[in-house]
């Protein structure tokens, strides 16, 4: 995908390769064109008529039927980002408020949202020049869309809040003093545009998906090295079994383990044992489960980065102005609770891997260190591995069986779909560590099976962590070396997911 945000479709891939790229955005002439024939409809509508729309010259929730005269409905829509403007908790990190810009320009190219074209130039000059808005976490109900973070992300339009500019926090009245820029002044609709839609939902989905998908190759290559070094089988992954089990992610998860192991000598030594635990033995059912669950999410996902889900909707041409429901976020909040328990499986049973690997068991010494007893080696980081395990089961259980009206009840269902987001990016944070820890440990089980080596992929992406984090001959400060795995399992370029 290229910097422009027009492409009609555009795949997660592209969002994320356009984001993480650091690439500027730019506005071709279509979407400029767009924006500026809805506006102009829009704004000869409300000249012409005097008819109550929903946002425009109404209030807004159960206030819908407060008329407002026109001379006041730019002030209408400056009251409803600073009223709204409510958020709580900890600050969202600044690179999901920089996705949430991203989508909101690109929703709002579309053309049907009826905003002025400087209201878009000037998002995208928020993104392309570093300028990120303070918002907190908490205060959106995923229904109206993210009616109070959205609201932090446009006050700086209009000279208000805080954001960060060149690595430090300043007003955003500090922020135009700086550049000799002046704030927008919002005209009719502009404020709910901003406010309504989908935006830190999908932020969120969108960050997690593509960490997700990585976390995903690297868990698949990981489990593949411990089944290895656990003096693993592998005739549970041989083709004829998962032919006659056509589940899509279970066959390619095999596939690539497969793959992986040939070459390998430890795999092709004489084995004492008929059968393996269920986490070497079944990874490709669980892990190809969850892959299968995250390409499910994609498509939710990727559906909404092609949509306007602000309200009401304009439609210049068909001559309409409908108020709707596209800011609701039961699709995402449904997607955020499924991606976070497909993830946290992986945790679930990357963690009982490094049990089984520390436990002494096929002819691994304990903890895998030379000297037990004076050295207790890596007993203690899988109670980390554990702890984290558990906590993403409790993260896991879903944020969109839960809804509490609001609005005086004209907001009466509502998708939780932000706290689903918190909770899966957290899962997200946790399962890096998890494998990190896992990596640790087969790293470490590797050296004692010398002189057999594995196969020449596994060796590599092995040697090029041991590089990093070397074999452990004594005690020392393992939290510095889960830190130096959790790098390398984030930065590695063997788990990159869009190869």
């Amino acid at each position: 995908m290229n910097n422009s945000l027009t492409q009609p479709e555009a795949t997660l891939k592209d969002i994320c390769s356009l984001f993480f790229s650091g690439k500027p955005l730019a506005l071709d002439s279509e979407a400029r064109e767009r924006i500026i024939h809805c506006r102009e409809y829009l704004d000869k509508k409300i000249a012409a008529s005097s008819d109550p729309v929903y946002g425009i010259n109404t209030g807004f929730g159960s206030l819908y039927d407060q008329h407002i005269s026109k001379e006041n409905l730019g002030q209408l829509q400056e009251n409803l980002v600073k009223s709204h403007a409510c958020g709580a908790g900890d600050e969202v990190p600044q690179e999901i408020v920089r996705l949430m810009i991203l989508l909101k320009i690109r929703s709002l190219c579309y053309g049907n949202s009826g905003v002025q074209l400087a209201i878009v130039e000037r998002l995208i000059e928020f993104y392309n020049e570093g300028v990120t808005p303070v918002v907190f976490e908490m205060g959106s109900l995923g229904a109206s869309g993210d009616l109070a973070p959205l609201a932090h992300v446009a006050l700086p339009i209009i000279g208000l809040g805080s954001v960060y500019y060149k690595g430090e926090k300043i007003t955003a009245q500090a922020y135009y003093q700086k550049t000799g820029k002046s704030p927008l002044v919002f005209q009719a609709k502009e404020g709910l545009a901003l406010l309504n839609g989908t935006q830190m939902m999908g932020a969120y989905g969108v960050w997690c998906l593509y960490h997700g998908y990585r976390i995903l190759k690297a868990a698949n290559i990981i489990s593949t090295l411990s089944l290895d070094v656990f003096d693993g089988r592998k005739e549970p992954f041989q083709p004829e079994v998962h032919k006659i089990r056509p589940q899509k992610g279970q066959s390619a998860v095999a596939a690539q383990i497969l793959a992986l192991l040939e070459g390998s000598k430890m795999i092709t030594a004489p084995k004492t044992h008929v059968q393996d635990p269920y986490s070497f033995r079944c990874v490709p059912q669980v892990h190809g489960a969850s892959m299968d669950a995250l390409d499910f999410v994609k498509e939710t996902f990727t559906a909404e980065i092609n949509s306007v889900t602000d309200n009401p909707n304009v439609f210049p041409d068909e001559d309409l102005i409908i108020s709707a429901g596209n800011f609701h976020g039961q699709p995402l909040a449904l997607g955020l609770d499924f991606l976070a328990i497909a993830l946290s499986e992986l945790g679930s049973i990357s963690e009982r891997r490094t049990y089984l690997l520390i436990s002494g068991a096929r002819n691994l010494p304990r903890y895998l260190v030379a000297n037990p007893g004076i050295n207790s080696g890596l007993m203690i980081p899988q109670f980390t591995a554990a702890a984290m395990a558990s906590q993403n089961k409790q993260l896991s259980v879903p944020a969109s069986t839960d809804s509490i009206p609001s609005s005086n009840g004209q907001e009466d269902h509502v998708s939780m779909g932000a706290n689903a987001a918190l909770k899966a990016r957290r899962v997200v944070l946790n399962l890096y560590s998890i494998l990190a820890i896992e990596l640790l440990t087969a790293s470490q089980a590797l050296e004692f099976r010398r002189p057999l080596r594995s196969s020449k992929a596994l060796e590599e992406m092995a040697g090029n962590f041991k590089a990093l984090v070397p074999f452990m001959e004594e005690d020392r400060v393992l939290h510095d070396d889960i830190r130096k795995a959790e790098e390398f399992v984030k930065t590695e370029s063997t788990f990159e997911a869009f190869k």
